[in-house]
This record gives C-alpha cells, structure tokens and sequence, in this order.
C-alpha cells in the first residue's frame, strides 16, 4: 500500500509555487539584512556588538538552511519523483530531514540567545556589563551548531526516525508511531516539540519583559519633570538614548513573529500525533 511516507511520485496535489515564494523572499530577506548589518558596521566604524553578532549569526544559519533544502524541492518537482524516488533509497531524505530540524532548531536557539541578551541588556545593565562580551557570542553560536547537530544525529543512532511527507517532497521527523517502532521514535518527536515549545515561549516572556523595562525607562523620565521645557529635552534625550534599544526590539519582534509563525505548525503536530495518534498525512 503506497503512502506519502514510501511513494516515489509527487502527490497530485504539489504546488511548486509556495516553496519558490518561499526560497526567494528567504534568500532576499537574509541577503538584504546582511547587507544592512555591514553597511551599518561601516557607517559607525565600529565593532560588532553582541546583538549584532547573532543577528548575523541568525541571518546566515537561515540562508545556508534555505540554499541547502530549497534545491532538492526544485529538483523533485521538476522530475515529478519524490526525494526517495530521486535515489532509490532513505539516504537523501534523512539528509533532508536531518538538515530540516538541523536549520530549523538552530535558528530558534539563536533567536532564544538573542532574546535573552536584549533582556539582560535592558533589565539588568549591570550584569550585562560585567559578564557580556562579544567574545561570548562568538563562543555561543558553535555551541548552538555543536549541540543542534548531537540532538538531530540522535535518529541515526536509534532514538527518533526521519520520514518523508506529502507530497514527497520534503522529510522531516515522524511524529507517530507505526507499526515496528519502538517507543524511542514518539520520544524524539515530544523531545523536539517540546524544546521548540520552551524557547518560543522562554523567547515571548524576554520580549515582553524587554517591553517593560523600557516603558518603565520612559515612564521614570517623565516623573524626573520639573517644567513643561525640561520635559520636553528629557524626553528628547530618552529617545536618543533609548532609539537603538528600541530599533533592536523591533527587529527582535518581527523576526520571532517570522520565526514562531514556520515553526510553530510542526511543533503543535508533535503534541498532537502524540496524544491522538494514526493521523492521515494528507490531512497534516
């Protein structure tokens, strides 16, 4: 019985159109901000910052992500064959699937990292001073690649199982349990939804205390008033002071809501193909 998990042809309902939008605006996205981190290096003739750092980090982990899996859907496409039907065995689509998470998880550690350094540079200066470095973040970014790539080898090893998924041409953790598979295969698949669950939330609380501590900031700036004209340069002063900050939390927003809105689907299907299991695939 031929099923997404084991066809070699294209379901009939692939549209090669979503993943092209989603290639390009990926590649243009990442290329253009980039583009705007070195351009604003430039500019200030300055180093780096601890932020920008894992921005950049962020911003090349997603294109490399992008570049590696985008290619093989084309590919599929074009010849109508699945990524099992391209080779003839699992060995294309466990890269796929391994590349997938990889890219996947690794991104929202480092949009998590980022998350808490603006938190801690905000809400606690102090701490942030002392024990906040650029050399931090350049010691981060291969501890995330290093334990992203130990948790996604973990299905070679036997804890977890990769599988492809309609319409044949994408693979990505199997998040049921079939006929043959031990209790290590919907382990994984909750160990995974689970860490993804944590850091989008652990992300939304940083921000939201971020958002705090700056109205607070603005608040406290205003009660200092002692006329309308000293109020008026104090507030002028907050925001000169308090524009990269703010500049930072917007870019900070609009890449979790970019982030949380791709990863949030497959972390929900974990939870749920583990509580009520045998799922159709179409239907996921």
């Amino acid at each position: 019985n031929e099923t997404c998990e084991n066809t070699t042809r294209i379901h009939a309902d692939g549209n090669p159109v979503a993943s092209t939008v989603m290639f390009i605006a990926g590649v243009v996205g990442n290329v253009v901000a980039l583009a705007i981190l070195g351009i604003h290096r430039k500019e200030h003739r300055s180093k780096s910052s601890v932020f920008c750092i894992l921005v950049t980090g962020l911003a090349v982990t997603d294109l490399l992500g992008t570049c590696f899996l985008s290619p093989l859907v084309f590919v599929s496409y074009a010849r109508n064959t699945s990524l099992l039907g391209l080779v003839g065995t699992h060995g294309l689509c466990d890269f796929f699937a391994f590349a997938m998470t990889f890219f996947g998880l690794a991104s929202m550690l480092i949009l998590f990292a980022m998350a808490v350094e603006r938190c801690l540079a905000i809400s606690h200066p102090y701490f942030y001073s002392k024990h906040i470095s650029r050399s931090f973040a350049k010691v981060l970014l291969p501890l995330v690649y290093i334990f992203t790539c130990i948790f996604c080898t973990l299905p070679f090893l036997g804890y977890g199982k990769y599988k492809q998924y309609c319409p044949g041409t994408w693979c990505f953790i199997k998040m049921e349990v079939g006929e043959g598979d031990g209790s290590q295969v919907l382990a994984f698949s909750l160990s995974y939804a689970t860490l993804m669950a944590f850091l989008i939330v652990a992300v939304f609380l940083c921000n939201g205390s971020v958002i705090v501590s700056l109205c607070q900031m603005y608040k406290n700036q205003l009660s200092r008033r002692g006329s309308v004209v000293s109020s008026n340069r104090k507030r002028k002063s907050w925001i000169g002071q308090g524009e990269e900050e703010v500049d930072h939390l917007m870019l900070l927003a609009s890449m979790t809501t970019i982030f949380v809105i791709c990863s949030l689907p497959l972390t929900i299907c974990g939870f749920v193909s583990a509580i009520s299991p045998g799922g159709n695939d179409q239907k996921n």
